[in-house]
């Protein structure tokens, strides 16, 4: 490889030189006979370089050349993952968090948005995770027969979006895949990904129609080389209502650490603690 890698360059060096070359065009011979005198003396002619060359030299300078010794063409600039906008919640896309009071789309324990663009719903899905994030669509708020889409975050650092299919307690791959238009990013050990879908499918089992209202499952958890494993927790959040994709809610799911004071339980022992303190032990 590191010969080859030398006899690359060395034609470069050929080139620019101009000790290796490509035979003059007509344009080219007309230029160089107008570079000299009447009865053939040298007149003043200016530095040619054909585009071929110049081309060649360009694409094969040593910069453009890999560990191996092969040329390759620089990449162009990939355009950075457009950060989830949680101040259009609620306007002009609808939104669910799970976790803290207050998060958003960087600091839920899971956050999901839903907007209309044309005859496609566009999906903006992220988890505090470093293996995927989900959202199920179903018709009874029970895990079984629910049409669902993932965001899998692979050994590559590559976030991809897998379509699957709950059968029980266990989703299955689906190879028919309708999310198109597909963004994904790991970072900040979160899974945040972008993608659309069609509101209309032709009718089939693992395929719901979006333009029908479904109560959404939540869920994430880690993958084993792109393979996604069993979610975080045991139960995951469901939303309390069918959503619908032609309305736009802001809706907020307190996390289980954030549940204990909203229990109708705890909240008639807290009743009953403070006023057994104020009435005293007799």
């Amino acid at each position: 490889m590191i010969f080859l890698r030398r006899l690359v360059q060395l034609v470069v060096l050929l080139i620019q030189s101009g000790l290796w070359g490509v035979a003059p065009s007509p344009t080219d011979e007309g230029a160089l006979r107008a570079g000299h005198g009447e009865h053939g003396e040298p007149g003043h002619q200016e530095p040619h370089k054909d585009s071929y060359s110049t081309f060649a030299s360009e694409f094969l300078e040593s910069r453009y050349l890999s560990d191996d010794g092969y040329p390759f063409p620089t990449a162009p600039p990939v355009d950075p993952f457009a950060k989830i906008k949680v101040s259009d919640c609620g306007v002009t896309k609808g939104c669910i968090r799970y976790g803290k009071p207050g998060c958003d789309a960087e600091t839920c324990d899971y956050f999901l948005s839903y907007r209309r663009i044309g005859t496609d719903v566009e999906y903006e899905m992220s988890a505090d995770t470093d293996g995927w994030v989900a959202v199920g669509f179903s018709s009874d708020k029970k895990m079984g027969g629910d049409d669902v889409m993932g965001c899998v975050h692979d050994d590559n650092g590559r976030v991809r979006i897998h379509h699957f299919y709950n059968v029980g307690q266990w989703a299955k791959e689906i190879k028919r895949n309708p999310a198109r238009d597909e963004e994904g990013i790991f970072e900040n050990n979160r899974v945040t990904c972008r993608f659309k879908r069609p509101l209309y499918v032709p009718r089939e089992e693992t395929l719901v129609d979006l333009h029908l209202s479904w109560y959404y499952l939540f869920a994430w958890g880690p993958a084993i080389q792109g393979s996604i494993t069993r979610h975080d927790i045991d139960s995951p959040p469901v939303s309390d209502h069918m959503i619908s994709i032609y309305k736009y809610e802001d809706i907020f799911m307190p996390s289980t650490a954030y549940q204990t004071f909203n229990s109708p339980l705890c909240l008639l022992l807290i009743v009953a603690l403070t006023f057994y303190l104020l009435m005293g032990t007799p």
